[in-house]
């Protein structure tokens, strides 16, 4: 090959080269531009995802914060709470004892009053120009009836049943007696009265019944011995004639 022929190979590679490079040029300042495209939209990206994160966190941090005053505040209203019913506990224990030991104390208020009518009436007879008979039978009616009224205010009830049908739930028959004068099964005199308290029963009445006489049971076995006999007569009759009845209506019958 001549040298003309090789100057004009290189002068059209030269010329090919040219044209080439600033096609290579576009396509690496293209390829750049969107490297550092891309680069910015990460970094855009991750620095909107910082944001949502510390977000986030911060939203966290104050639900945390509320959750850890509930919880402070609900701890002090427990701590409190045990501590007014440790008081409770003690107050209640301090009053059943208080009542446990002065339970009677109405009671001796009321008793007091008959006290003072029994030391009342013992002075008074060791007095000078005094009927103690007198004076005694009185005091004594009057402390048994302090002494009822102060029973009766605490439920207290006499139970005296003279007179009254016998009843074993608060009566209890030490013996029994025949009488006419009263039907049987009647309280004819008491022994010992009873009393109840608040309707349950303290003491039983122990009281005399009363039965019927033998004299009148004897009458009423006779008189119930004859009913019956007539009784059985009037049935003997009825049988007797019911009988005769049936034979003259089967007698009637054949006739016919």
């Amino acid at each position: 090959m001549s040298d003309t022929q090789k100057m004009g190979e290189e002068e059209s590679n030269i010329d090919q080269k040219d044209r080439i490079s600033p096609e290579i040029d576009d396509a690496v300042e293209k390829s750049a531009l969107d490297m550092d495209n891309n680069i910015g939209d990460d970094a855009n990206k991750e620095e909107s995802e910082g944001r949502d994160e510390q977000a986030d966190l911060e939203k966290v941090t104050l639900l945390l914060e509320d959750a850890r005053n509930k919880a402070d505040e609900h701890w002090d209203q427990c701590l409190r709470l045990k501590a007014d019913i440790e008081n409770l506990h003690r107050r209640h224990e301090r009053e059943l004892e208080k009542a446990h030991k002065f339970a009677l104390d109405n009671f001796t208020q009321e008793l007091l009053p008959v006290v003072d009518s029994l030391e009342f009436g013992l002075n008074a007879v060791n007095e000078d120009n005094v009927d103690v008979v007198k004076l005694l039978t009185e005091g004594s009616e009057l402390t048994l009836k302090l002494l009822k009224t102060a029973l009766g205010k605490f439920g207290i009830k006499e139970v005296n049943p003279i007179g009254e049908a016998f009843n074993p739930e608060i009566h209890q028959a030490m013996s029994i007696q025949e009488s006419d004068k009263v039907s049987p099964n009647t309280v004819l005199a008491v022994y010992q009265k009873g009393y109840l308290l608040n309707e349950r029963v303290v003491r039983p009445a122990m009281v005399v019944v009363a039965k019927q006489c033998q004299s009148e049971q004897a009458v009423a076995d006779n008189y119930d011995d004859n009913n019956g006999d007539e009784k059985n007569i009037d049935s003997t009759l009825d049988s007797t004639l019911d009988s005769n009845n049936d034979k003259n209506i089967s007698g009637s019958k054949a006739g016919d």
